[in-house]
Parts: structure tokens; C-alpha cells; sequence
């Protein structure tokens, strides 16, 4: 029963999207299903194949040893075992700010382009996207909204409007590599990440394609040359400028936890009198997706206040709360939450991607604010997709 409702919950998410875009009868059916049978393909291999499983937990304890040299410089401050326990500032602080630089080096040497370009021509060929689009949809399983777009900056002028949604989309619907450390910190497994970056590309590419199927004629570029070096000279540039970006995300993520949380706390305080909550607003609007992604009980409800606060606030704030409760929540219901978390669509990021993509090209700036709004809406319908897909797998 419940592997129906999410089949019906997948049309229907599908359908809500469909209702919404721009040109209905130019929608291309076959990048859509093509793409949903390689996500369904992809998560049972990740999650019910013994070998895929192995495979993705190696990879998640290499990972996790990385993060784990991040935390040298703090020394017992980095031990939980210590008498101060884990301190999430400092947590969150060497791993952000390792991961920035060591991001930062991979992409000037040339070695995350590499490898981008081999998935994305996979991807190209597979569902007959530009090698453009395909590029920035895989590189954001590695690298944020607004950096992914700087491999092939030199193409976005010529790029056509459902280019630059594939764009929007993939970035809105994706983490960067630099920012699974603070994921970490807050409680949520490796594996559950990993598992939801390795189902952005194609989700974001089948969303991006419904809200705004290709109308125009796409430059056909046979082999996009990405830029890795962009204004350093030097690799010791490329990881200074990292590991400041690093400290600045650091600082911009505390910042929002504490001051969302603390406005939660106020906005429940006023609602109180009235015997309401955030929590519980958001939990029932939100309610339908976790119904459909086949929960039962309290988790439906739970699945809808998390998903209220990523949209309306940020992922942190839902990851914060998600990381409290995991422990109580059975392994698929919290899997299926960590992977519905694992996007960056919310309100704020619409400022983002406009501010920071126009400042690759201008000229791009009234395209990518008014797709703004409908690529955060496909960005949050990413995440849900994916969570419903692996939900379904877990159950066959």
C-alpha cells in the first residue's frame, strides 16, 4: 500500500509541476521518464543493492575521514568525548572551512571539471540535453547555486531560458560538498547525503524540463571547455580565496541559526496565547508530502514541519531539528526526511542565485529573476522527488 501512494504522490508532485509551467504542450515526455528511470535505477543500487550499499558506506567513511583532518587545528575542542562535548561551532567550522579549501584546490587543478564532464556527458546522452546544462546539473553534486555555474560562465549568454531554469533548478535542489561538514555536525550520516546528491542531476534536469521546456533554438556546443582557474593565478590563491569563503559560510550559517531559531521561539511565544505553534502550522499546510511519501503517523506531521521550516527559513534550521529527533525516527523514515532536507530551496536563495549568477553575466539578470520564484519551487519538488523515489526502493 504505501509503494502505491508514493507512485500516486510522484504523478501527483509531477502533475503540480506540470500545471505550473510555461509551455505545457512543448513538455518532453520521454526526458521525464527517461530521467525517473535512472533516479529509480540509481537509488536501488545505492540503497538495496548490497554491493551499491558497501559501496556508498566506503565511500561515506572516506568522506568522513576527510572531514575528519579539519578538526586538527582545534584539538580537544574537536574530541565530543571531552568535557565540553560537541561544540557545534567548532564542528561546523573546521569542517566548512577545510572542505571550502580543499573544494577550491580540486576545482583550480581541474580535477573536479574532470570529473564533471565525464558524468555530464553521460547525462547529455542519455536524456539529449545540451552538454551545457548537463555540466552545471552535475557539478552541482559537488559545488553551491552559485559556484557551479562559474565552469561554464563563459556559455551562459548564449544560454536559452530553459537552460538557465536547468540551472536555477539544479542548484536550488543540490548541497555543495563544502557545506555536507555542517550537515554532519548537526547529526544527519554521511550516507544519506551522498545518497541525495547522486539524484540531483536527473531529478533537477526532469523538473527543470516540465517547468520550462526548451522553446528556443539551443547552441549545440560540441565540447564545452570549462573554466577551473577563473581569476587565480596560483593554487595558493584558489585555497585562500576557499578557506575565506569557508569562514564566511561559517559565519552566515551561525548567524541564521541563531537568529531563526531565536524568531521561531518569538513567533511561538505570540502564538502560544492562541495555543498554535510554527511547528504545528507548518506541519499541517505541509502535511500532504509527507503522506504521500508514504509515512505514516506523527511522521507525516513531522515531515511537514521540516519541510516548512527548509522552505520558509533554510535547510539548517530543519537539519537542526531533524538531527535532534533522527535517533528516535526509524532507518527509512530518516533517510527519506535527510534526503528531502538536502537542497538549498527556500526563500532566501532566490536572492542568491540572482545576485550571484548575474555577476557572471549581467545581461542574464531580468531571465534569472523571473525564473527565480518557479526554479525554488522545482529546487524544493527535487529534494521531495528524491525522498519519494528511495522511499518507494526501501519498500520493494
Amino acid at each position: 500500500m504505501k509503494g502505491i501512494i508514493i507512485l500516486i504522490g510522484i504523478v501527483l508532485l509531477l502533475g503540480l509541476l506540470y500545471l505550473i509551467s510555461s509551455h505545457k504542450k512543448e513538455v518532453k515526455i520521454s526526458i521525464v521518464v527517461k530521467a525517473l528511470i535512472v533516479q529509480f535505477i540509481l537509488a536501488f543500487l545505492l540503497v538495496k543493492f548490497p554491493f551499491g550499499r558497501i559501496v556508498v558506506s566506503k565511500l561515506s567513511d572516506v568522506v568522513t575521514k576527510i572531514l575528519s583532518y579539519g578538526f586538527n587545528v582545534f584539538g580537544s575542542l574537536a574530541d565530543p568525548s571531552q568535557a565540553t562535548g560537541f561544540i557545534f561551532i567548532i564542528g561546523a567550522l573546521g569542517n566548512i572551512i577545510f572542505l571550502s579549501a580543499l573544494v577550491a584546490a580540486l576545482f583550480y587543478l581541474g580535477i573536479l571539471g574532470a570529473i564533471v564532464k565525464v558524468i555530464g556527458k553521460v547525462v547529455g546522452k542519455i536524456l539529449g540535453t545540451t552538454q551545457v546544462e548537463s555540466f552545471v546539473a552535475v557539478a552541482n553534486m559537488f559545488l553551491g547555486q552559485t559556484e557551479s555555474p562559474i565552469l561554464v560562465s563563459k556559455y551562459l549568454g548564449n544560454m536559452t531560458q530553459s537552460e538557465i531554469m536547468v540551472v536555477l533548478v539544479s542548484g536550488m535542489g543540490s548541497m555543495s560538498a563544502t557545506i555536507i561538514g555542517g550537515y554532519t555536525a548537526l547529526g544527519i550520516p554521511m550516507e544519506y547525503l551522498l545518497t541525495a546528491s547522486a539524484l540531483v542531476p536527473f531529478g533537477s534536469i526532469a523538473i527543470s524540463k516540465i517547468l520550462l521546456p526548451e522553446t528556443e533554438h539551443a547552441k549545440v556546443i560540441e565540447n564545452v571547455s570549462m573554466d577551473r582557474k577563473g581569476h587565480h593565478e596560483n593554487i595558493i590563491s584558489a585555497v585562500t580565496e576557499g578557506a575565506v569563503n569557508g569562514i564566511q559560510a561559517v559565519i552566515a550559517i551561525a548567524a541564521s541559526l541563531v537568529a531563526f531559531i531565536s524568531i521561531v521561539s518569538l513567533v511561538n511565544g505570540i502564538l502560544g496565547v492562541a495555543g498554535l505553534s510554527l511547528e504545528k502550522i507548518f506541519a499541517y499546510i505541509f502535511s500532504p508530502f509527507g503522506f504521500f511519501m508514504g509515512l505514516e503517523g506523527e511522521n507525516i506531521l513531522y515531515a511537514g514541519e521540516l519541510l516548512g521550516f527548509k522552505l520558509v527559513l533554510n535547510e539548517f534550521v530543519a537539519f537542526q531539528n531533524l538531527g535532534q529527533h533522527l535517533a528516535s525516527l526509524d532507518y527509512r523514515t530518516g533517510l527519506m526526511l535527510s534526503i528531502a532536507m538536502a537542497g538549498f530551496a527556500n526563500v532566501s536563495s532566490m536572492g542568491i542565485c540572482i545576485s550571484g549568477i548575474s555577476i557572471l553575466c549581467p545581461d542574464k539578470r531580468p531571465v534569472l529573476a523571473r525564473l527565480a520564484f518557479k526554479a525554488m519551487i522545482g529546487g524544493f519538488a527535487v529534494s521531495i522527488l528524491s525522498a519519494m523515489i528511495v522511499g518507494f526502493i526501501t519498500i520493494i
